[in-house]
């Protein structure tokens, strides 16, 4: 099984959005299909667990919404799942139960699994989330290349053309992003994998690895 496909890198049980992995191999597939799953899933929602608020946003009753976050639709937001103070949730976004969307982060086009933290000047576009994982504060991902070309992903068994001019990263379960990082377009991170502080991260990284630069990516001692 190739480590960059939806198997291999998300707990699916873990977001309210498993069905849109169905029948997909890469999970950056599911990018172009976001809006149209939210407006679909979110008419199905039980009115006791979740509140429409304006057009196409719905918020489980549980979770804390400052009054100064921005939430555009379609996007759901979780069960538990905390959206701080001056985020900006620019549409097409599904927020994961006891998730936390930070000061003055913005996401766009994204899922974000259960309980996972951008918590701190974070940009999350055209992006995947995985289970617990986390950026820290001010990394971002970058989802357009500078010469406005289609994003590919590169991987030790070849390019994999996705099509795609927008495309920011893949980041398995408990993917731990430090701080001041740059996720190049088509970046796809392994699970349980860590990336040091101030990289800048492009193409495929291993699961269970730590990520010190480009070139040197060490596996995790048990």
């Amino acid at each position: 099984m190739e480590a960059w496909t939806v198997q291999e890198l998300y707990t699916l049980e873990e977001t309210i959005a498993k069905k849109i992995f169905e029948g997909v191999t890469y999970p950056w597939e599911v990018l172009p299909k976001i809006s149209g799953f939210i407006l679909e899933l979110g008419a199905s929602l039980r009115e006791e667990e979740y509140e429409k608020r304006g057009e196409n946003v719905w918020i489980a009753k549980s979770a804390k919404v400052a009054p100064t976050a921005y939430i555009n639709g379609p996007a759901i937001i979780g069960k538990e799942a905390e959206v701080r103070h001056c985020a900006f949730i620019r549409g097409n976004a599904i927020v994961g139960e006891g998730a936390v969307v930070g000061n003055s982060t913005e996401l766009k086009n994204v899922i974000l699994f259960n309980k996972v933290q951008v918590p701190h000047y974070n940009y999350v576009g055209d992006s995947i989330l995985g289970f617990k994982s986390h950026m820290g504060a001010g990394s971002i991902t970058s989802n357009v290349k500078s010469d406005k070309k289609l994003v590919v992903v590169k991987t030790p068994e070849g390019n994999i053309e996705t099509g795609m001019k927008k495309f920011g990263a893949m980041l398995g379960d408990e993917v731990e992003v430090g701080c001041g990082s740059v996720l190049n377009p088509g970046s796809v991170i392994g699970a349980h994998t860590n990336i040091y502080p101030l990289s800048s991260v492009r193409g495929f990284v291993p699961g269970n690895s730590i990520y010190k630069k480009q070139g040197e990516v060490v596996e995790k001692m048990e």
